[in-house]
């Protein structure tokens, strides 16, 4: 299906930021934008936000002055929507109120043509339901852009059971000719990115729960070890833990209270302290002109062992060895079956599995048994975190910290909590996404490049469980639900399949 041409006129209802940002993202691909408001002070607040982001893209020499001109006189201010009657699609960018935005649309429809297109930015509110009293149900479709429109690429197209196909790929190809990366999805609470994103948050919350390591410590974790662009909490402080905590909140209740999306106590504490993070000066970190983020907990400067022994196979930290070999400790090497590890004096150091250091060490009947967290890179990550069996030595710890520093690699511990944090939520967040390519929500492509583009994540979820190998994060997750007894951790029959045969989510 084609996009729409530039000669098809767009109607923006909503001048906020996200309406002038999507009013911007039109114009500049040479649509003709009727920008509408109930206030007609947010219209010229928005279309002087749109001049002022077209001047920035001039002066960083991403338009011409010429072009940005064009662009901003093509968005025309209208204070009534009858002024529209001849745009061919509607987006509406208002207050997430379901009432409100089917009232609009009830409206739309006796303003517009019939074959106009009537799509709404809601990030979570049900298309079908939305759709359903109206008489023509087809035309509707979501069109959910993430902020800022003009420089976030991802568009979730979320079709309702009542949207036209014809409808989802017109929209799909315009997004597309717009600059955008749209993906299909289908109306379920959260969509892809905010329900296949709930774990990034909820895992990190548990581990703080169970006091495993500071705030800054968990960000650095996910953020130096793992690559993702910010840790959880100073992600949630961004957001606004108001805002943060109703999503989770809302996909909890519109999936009958399933307990993988159950929300934290520990973010509906700051909620109600007013702690919203950034917004209010004050959420996990403390916010404001001067304040800078605490540093991560780490292990003061150690002595490497000399003599290291690798005993089977690392699997996806096999490059730590070649790290501590080119530090100039003598490494040898040893057959073995199963997960293998690192012998470093009296320590065994392995990459977590999903159980605690201490299962591990009772599992195997080795008390000195230290683990190391899930990185995105073990060949160039600069951070690698552990955590120590109850029963380890503190010199066989001390080994091991010293060995890894050695090897250029900056070392926190977290206590001994259950998959670590890397590890749990990649293993999360890949159960989650396969669950959504199960119930048809999207493809795995389109799940995994609603993620790259819709959060910045290093590696799709799905991409990271074939990198991983299904079966090992089936198993993680099963030794979280052991350890837990929590349904939470209930594996994905898709990915439970996956595991079983052999198969990745990717052709390879």
């Amino acid at each position: 299906m084609d996009a729409l041409k530039t000669a098809h006129r767009v109607l923006v209802i909503g001048a906020g930021a996200m309406g002038s940002g999507i009013a911007h993202v039109a114009a500049v691909a040479g649509h003709t934008v009727y920008l509408y408001d109930m206030q007609a002070e947010a219209i010229e607040r928005g279309r002087a936000g749109i001049g002022k982001d077209l001047a920035f893209l001039v002066s960083r020499n991403k338009l011409s002055q010429a072009t940005a001109d064009a662009a901003l006189a093509r968005v025309i201010p209208i204070s009534n929507l009858a002024d529209a009657k001849d745009a061919m699609l509607a987006i509406e960018a208002i207050v997430e109120r379901f009432d409100v935005k089917q009232t609009l649309f009830a409206e739309l429809e006796t303003v517009l043509a019939p074959e106009a297109i009537l799509a709404t930015n809601t990030s979570s509110l049900s298309i079908t339901a939305m759709a359903a009293p109206l008489a023509r149900p087809g035309r509707v479709v979501g069109m959910h852009f993430f902020n800022p429109a003009p420089r976030m690429k991802l568009v979730e197209v979320v079709s309702g059971l009542a949207t036209d196909p014809a409808v989802a790929q017109t929209v799909h190809a315009t997004a597309k000719a717009w600059g955008k990366v749209p993906v299909f999805a289908k109306s379920t609470p959260g969509f892809i990115v905010n329900r296949v994103a709930r774990p990034y948050y909820g895992e990190a919350l548990r581990v703080l729960a169970e006091q495993a390591a500071t705030p800054a410590t968990l960000d650095a974790v996910m953020r130096e070890g793992c690559g993702f662009p910010m840790g959880p909490f100073e992600l949630m402080d961004l957001i606004g833990h108001d805002v943060n905590h109703a999503v989770s909140q809302s996909v909890f209740a519109a999936c009958f209270n399933d307990s993988r999306y159950t929300p934290h106590l520990i973010q509906q504490e700051l909620v109600h302290a007013g702690r919203l993070g950034r917004k209010s000066g004050q959420g996990f970190y403390a916010h404001g002109e001067g304040k800078a983020l605490p540093a991560s907990v780490d292990f003061p400067p150690a002595s490497a062992a000399r003599r290291v022994r690798v005993v089977g196979d690392l699997g996806p930290a096999a490059a730590l060895i070649g790290r501590i070999e080119q530090a100039g400790v003598t490494v040898e090497r040893t057959a073995g079956s199963g997960h293998g590890w690192l012998e470093i004096g009296a320590a065994r150091l392995m990459m977590s599995d999903g159980r605690t250091a201490t299962r591990r060490a009772v599992d195997s009947r080795y008390d000195h048994v230290v683990l190391f967290d899930l990185c995105l890179d073990f060949a160039k990550t600069p951070r690698l975190t552990l955590c120590a069996a109850d029963r380890c030595g503190r010199g066989a710890l001390t080994d091991v910290v010293g060995t890894l520093q050695a090897a250029g690699l900056k070392v926190a511990a977290l206590d001994d909590v259950a998959g670590m944090l890397g590890l749990r939520t990649v293993a999360m967040l890949a159960n989650e996404a396969a669950d959504a390519v199960l119930s048809g929500i999207g493809s795995a492509a389109d799940i995994d490049v609603a993620m790259r583009y819709g959060t910045n994540y290093p590696l799709g979820p799905l991409a990271w469980a074939d990198r991983l190998g299904p079966a090992f994060v089936a198993e993680v997750l099963d030794h979280l639900r052991a350890h837990y007894v929590d349904t939470r951790y209930r594996l994905s029959p898709l990915l439970q399949r996956k595991a079983l045969t052999g198969a990745t989510f990717h052709a390879n």
